[in-house]
Order: structure tokens, then sequence, then C-alpha cells
């Protein structure tokens, strides 16, 4: 073989090292920015279409319940069609969703939110598994440089939606169907990917046996931490606005809050992951978190609102660690892509079933006591349970599944 040769086959290579890296980023910004930029523009959908609180409620409701459906089929759908195949397809459900959802019709509305919930969760859960397989070397930095992008896409969608619709003077729908530019760059790359690799590469090769992550005590650590996590992430985005406003603040104060959390998380999103990847044991960033999350709710709770800025930071710090020690769990637990996709299949279906329930659990304990103190109190329990499984989830080691467990039990 000539040194040209082994010079074209280098190049080759790293370009497409380099196209597989810019699949998985503008994939993980697609991930987010679809469902956040619609919570501000709830009200305006509502008075402009005649539709009910509960069923403006089903637009952040809808994808929760797509990715708890959909996760578990995840793995199958890549074994079958190929990792980077069945993400490509995701991208054109993603990009058909926001087009039907933007259609000025009630049912449009719910169909195509539904679509795009099932893209996504597609997305989420095989993200992990093709950074396990193709940076192997690189999981922590990789993870965390996904997962901060996903989370500045989704800060800047939440933040923009308002000003696109009235400012920019494109109304609710020009302002949700912009979105779909990014699936479209996502889609574009992922085919040009594709051609060049000019093979279909899968989970797992068809001599490994898949086995049951639902028989593995550390995969339920790792789907409880994933689904409590995301519990408090969808009640903060939900509620945290109302628990400042009664405490004095404004609308458009407590909508600055909402967005400072978000921001706050991004650096943390990017290096919790970085030095998860460096220790096998993660239980000190555990704790730190916790406790982070527990002060942050406790301020909030003692009413002490001349430091609600500090409160509001220490969540969205811990909000940003826990998202992506979950993400660092699915890779750091597993022995090979295979296993990866199915335990974050396993944890991201149970876990976004579990987080359905918190904003409307949250809510109901508001309505019956008139007041917040319950629900702070219901959050600093939820932490502390958060911790237990956390501090399970993050002792070395790997999935320890029993050798008769039948394959189809997590399809």
């Amino acid at each position: 073989m000539t040194s040209r040769t082994l010079i074209d086959q280098n190049t080759n290579s790293a370009g497409r090292t380099w196209m597989i890296f810019a699949g998985i980023i503008l994939i993980a910004i697609n991930l987010r920015a679809a469902i956040t930029s619609v919570g501000p523009l709830i009200g305006i959908i509502r008075e402009d279409i005649g539709i009910s609180s509960t069923l403006a409620g089903m637009l952040t409701t809808l994808p929760l319940l797509a990715f708890a459906l959909l996760s578990p089929m995840a793995p199958a759908m890549a074994k079958k069609w190929g990792l980077e195949n069945t993400l490509l397809l995701s991208m054109v459900v993603l990009t058909f969703g926001i087009g039907i959802r933007s259609i000025s019709s009630p049912y449009t509305l719910l169909i195509g939110t539904a679509f795009l919930g099932m893209a996504i969760a597609v997305g989420n859960v095989l993200l992990p598994s093709l950074v396990k397989r193709d940076f192997p070397r690189h999981i922590g930095l990789m993870t965390g440089t996904y997962s901060a992008s996903m989370n500045l896409l989704a800060a800047i969608a939440s933040g923009i939606s308002i000003p696109l619709a009235t400012q920019a003077g494109l109304g609710w729908q020009g302002s949700l169907l912009i979105w779909g530019s990014l699936s479209v760059l996502a889609l574009i790359v992922w085919i040009i990917q594709r051609r060049s690799s000019g093979k279909t590469a899968e989970v797992s090769s068809t001599s490994t046996k898949q086995q049951s992550v639902l028989r593995s005590p550390l995969a339920w650590y790792i789907t409880l931490f994933m689904g409590l996590q995301s519990f408090t992430f969808y009640v903060n985005v939900s509620w945290l606005p109302e628990i400042l406003r009664s405490q004095g603040m404004d609308y458009s104060e407590a909508g600055w809050m909402l967005s400072i959390l978000q921001f706050v998380s991004l650096p943390f999103s990017f290096i919790i992951p970085v030095l998860a990847g460096r220790n096998p044991n993660q239980r000190l960033l555990v704790t730190i978190s916790a406790l982070s999350m527990l002060t942050g709710y406790a301020g909030l709770f003692s009413g002490m609102s001349s430091l609600n800025l500090l409160w509001v930071m220490l969540v969205g710090i811990s909000g940003g660690a826990n998202f992506s020690l979950s993400l660092m769990f699915f890779t750091l637990r597993t022995k090979t892509a295979q296993e990866a996709a199915a335990l974050s299949g396993m944890a991201q279906s149970l876990g976004y079933l579990l987080a359905a329930v918190g904003p409307m659990l949250i809510g109901f304990l508001h309505d019956a006591t008139g007041g917040w103190k319950v629900p702070l109190a219901m959050l600093s329990a939820v932490v502390v349970v958060l911790f237990i499984f956390g501090f399970g989830a993050a002792k070395p080691g790997y999935l320890s599944v029993p050798k008769d467990a039948k394959p189809e039990a997590y399809r």
C-alpha cells in the first residue's frame, strides 16, 4: 500500500468523523427547540384557534407520552434499518411534524406535535449509542458537547418565540415553523453522510445476543435517576414562573428567571460529562448536584425573595448537571453500543412517563393547598429520592444482566 493511498484513507476517515460529529450536533439541537418554543406561545395559540387550557396542556404532554411509548422501540428500529438510517428517518418525521403543527387547526396542531414527539424520542435514545460506537475515547467530551448544544437551542427557542411571532410578524405559525429549518439542515447533512459512508451501520452485529436490561438492578437506578431529573425539569418549566409570581415578581421578570435557569445549566451540561468520563466513580458529582438543587428549592420555600436569583441559579446548575449525568450513565455503565441503546430506551421510556406526571402532580398540590409551600416540599423530597438513585447509578461498574434473560424483553 502506497503512502498516497494511506493519506487518502486517513483523509476519508477524518472527513467521515467530522460529518458524524456535525450530524450528532445537528440532531441534538433539534431534540428540544421544537418543544420549548411552544410554551411562551400557548396563550396566543389558544386565543387564535379557540382551544381549551386542557388541550393546550397537551402540547407539552404529548411529546412526553411519545417519548415514553416510542423509546423502547428505537433500538429495534436501529437494529433493523441501521443506526444512521433510523436517525435520518427521524429527521424526516420531525420536519413533517413541525410543518403539520404550524397549520392553524386544533387537529393538525396535535397531530404534528405527536409526530415530532415520536421523532425526538428516536434521537433521544440513539444518540448516546452513536457516541459510544463512533467516539469511544471521547464519550465525556462528545456527550457534554451535544447536551450543551441541545440545552442552548432549547433556551434560545423559548426566549425568541414571542419576538418572532409578534415583532418579526411571523405569527405563532411562523414562529413554530422556523424551527423546521434546523431539522432540514440536519436531514441534508445525514443524507450526505449516508452517501459517503456507502454502508449501513447497525447498533450491534447479528452475532451478538440482545440481553434484557429490565432485569438489571443498575439499569433501574439509572432509569429512576433519569425519570426524576426529568420530573424536576418539566415542573420547573411549567411552574417556576408562577412560584416566583406568588412571591411578588411580575410576568416579565418571572419569565426572565426561567430563561436564566436554562442558561446557567449550559456550562454544567458540558463540564459535568467531561469530569464524569475521567473518573469511574461519579458519586461526588451526584452529591454536589443534589445539594445544589435541594438548597435552591429550600430557598424558594423559605420565601427569602431577595435571594431568588441565587435559588433559581442553584436549581438550574443542578438541572444541567443531572441531565448530562443521566446521558453519561447510558454509556459509562454499558460495554457495547447495543447495551447503551437498550438502556437508553428503557430509561427514557419509563423516565419520561414519570416526568409527564410531574407538572400535573405539582399543579394538583397547589390547587389542593392554595399555595406553593407543599409543592416545594414535595420537590425537595423528590430531590432526596433522586440523590438515592443517582448515588446507586454512580457506582463504578457495568450492567449485570442475568444469563437467562430473554433477548425480547426490552423490545
